[in-house]
């Protein structure tokens, strides 16, 4: 299972990759627990920055039709869509920012797992859409609701509803991606502005995309605990109180 996503690291840029060329990268369970296990992996590291790319010609063809379909009324709802939404959110969250590298088309759950990253680069090939409404169901990982706050509710209306796939040129005038190579080298022009990016401070980078995350709206609660602890941390009322716990004393804080 760890075979079909993968994360590696080269100096400050980790890579996690789809590997399932052989579906165009399409998710089943299988590779949702993967990808869990390769965000365990990438937040543990010390990669600045993580790129998130499919293996072969497709980044993400989307949920796997063929895996979902036979799963019952409520092993969709509990195993697919609620399973689904804690590994976006968990790339949403991830304290790295994610340069979603868009080498092959990116539909259905394809799109809605770029957009949790924080910047998308497509090849000029590439078409973005939503087309779950014609097979009779509706984006259910957070299609509806995180790619609205990232691109605006009336193009996500014209994907999910209105059935428009776009190629790059035309997504990247309505902000789904935000930057367009030719064909082949969309990978090499994002680890070249991963590089850029790993260059800034990287506390810093990462309260600021939290601090982002806050204003977004994507998990407010826990990017503000983690500001509060980190700054916390880096005070001496942490130290003052562990060494007072430890000594059974009363601690002597002096707002340090």
């Amino acid at each position: 299972m760890a075979d079909l996503v993968t994360f590696e690291q080269n100096g400050p840029i980790g890579t996690i990759t789809l590997r399932r060329p052989e579906k165009f990268n399409a998710l089943d369970i299988a590779m949702l627990d993967a990808l869990n296990a390769a965000l365990d992996a990438a937040e543990q590291s010390d990669a600045r920055v993580v790129l998130l790319r499919g293996e072969g010609k497709g980044f993400c063809a989307g949920g796997d039709v063929e895996a979902w379909s036979r799963l019952s009324a409520a092993d969709f709802q509990i195993k697919w869509v609620r399973h689904g939404h804690r590994v976006f959110d968990r790339l949403a969250r991830l304290r790295q920012p994610v340069i979603a590298v868009l080498s092959g088309h990116a539909l259905g759950g394809g799109l809605e797992l770029a957009a949790c990253a924080d910047f998308r680069v497509a090849e000029s090939h590439v078409k973005i859409g939503l087309p779950e409404t014609s097979i009779g169901v509706v984006p259910g990982w957070s299609g509806t609701q995180r790619t609205v706050r990232r691109f605006g509710a009336q193009i996500v209306r014209r994907m999910a509803l209105g059935g428009e796939i776009f190629l790059a040129d035309e997504a990247l005038l309505h902000g789904l991606v935000d930057k367009v190579f030719r064909t082949g080298s969309a990978l090499e022009e994002a680890r070249a502005w991963a590089l850029r990016i790993a260059a800034r401070g990287p506390l810093a980078t990462e309260a600021a995309k939290m601090m982002i995350g806050i204003a977004e709206g994507e998990e407010v609660s826990h990017a503000a605990e983690a500001l509060a602890s980190g700054f916390i941390a880096m005070t001496g009322d942490l130290q003052a109180g562990i060494s007072a716990f430890k000594e059974k004393r009363a601690a002597a804080f002096e707002r340090e």
